[in-house]
């Protein structure tokens, strides 16, 4: 553990899925160094993180996951309990995003980022429950996003998949919670991760762009990772006790102004668009 540890998840085992990079990355360093054990679920590579974690002395294994799919959550959830012996934590972070207009996507667009931001949600609770129950108290935190209040542009799918990771955590939070499972959801805004760079990567001028969505921010700046992994923390232990079923939301002030530039461009939408 680091000097900044409180010992908040000793004997604690976390499923993180999107463990190996971003807000996920960070949430596995924090919970290992609270004494968490953590499995880092995740289609990329978390095997050098999970090494350098232990190699710290914290507790750490990468299971390679596509949370879109059924057999894969199901493998690796069941791994983490082998190795671990337990499981209290489920964190669903994964995520994609996919930039473009509605009339434009394609069917298969829609239905691989809904698999990986909403199914995988679905997948992990069906599979970690027998889990989860065995303990007097558990959690589940999802990672939405403020398009889980608010739409934004050229993002339709993104921002419709965010709205139902709200929606599914309270649902969550209803039916489970005689189990000992509360269920929350953090909702960031823009933080400076691996998918925002992606996403400013399909602008002509990143840098720009960055630095005027930046400028909609009261606090005039991206969040890090790190401060979004520090209200998961909070909405994994007894340190939130009693709350269930809500949304925190991570912005910098962001959702909570009302000034924006209007947006002018040459777009034309014609019938046959």
């Amino acid at each position: 553990m680091t000097e900044q540890s409180t010992g908040r998840l000793n004997g604690q085992v976390a499923w993180i899925s999107g463990g190996a990079s971003g807000i996920g990355e960070a949430t596995v360093r924090l919970f290992a160094a609270e004494g968490a054990a953590v499995v880092i679920a995740d289609v990329t590579d978390g095997q050098s993180l999970a090494n350098e974690v232990n190699a710290a002395g914290g507790k750490a294994a990468y299971s390679h996951c596509d949370v879109s799919n059924n057999g894969s959550v199901a493998q690796s959830i069941e791994a983490a309990v082998a190795q671990f012996g337990s499981l209290n934590i489920v964190v669903n972070n994964a995520g994609i995003v996919h930039v473009g207009p509605l009339h434009e996507y394609s069917e298969a667009d829609w239905d691989r980022l809904m698999g990986v931001n909403v199914k995988g949600i679905f997948f992990s609770l069906k599979h970690a429950l027998p889990h989860l129950r065995r303990n007097p108290r558990s959690y589940m935190v999802n990672v939405g996003s403020i398009s889980s209040h608010v739409g934004q542009r050229l993002t339709p799918a993104y921002t419709t998949s965010k709205g139902a990771v709200l929606s599914l955590s309270q649902s969550i939070a209803l039916d489970y919670a005689a189990t000992g499972l509360r269920c929350n959801c953090v909702c960031p805004g823009i933080t400076d991760t691996p998918m925002l760079r992606h996403h400013l990567n399909m602008t002509a001028n990143p840098e720009e762009t960055l630095r005027q969505r930046v400028r909609r921010v009261p606090i005039n700046r991206a969040l890090q990772p790190d401060e979004v992994a520090r209200a998961i923390l909070y909405l994994s232990c007894e340190d939130s006790a009693g709350v269930n079923g809500t949304s925190m939301i991570i912005d910098g002030g962001y959702l909570a102004a009302a000034e924006w530039d209007t947006i002018n461009d040459d777009t034309t939408w014609g019938e046959n668009a």
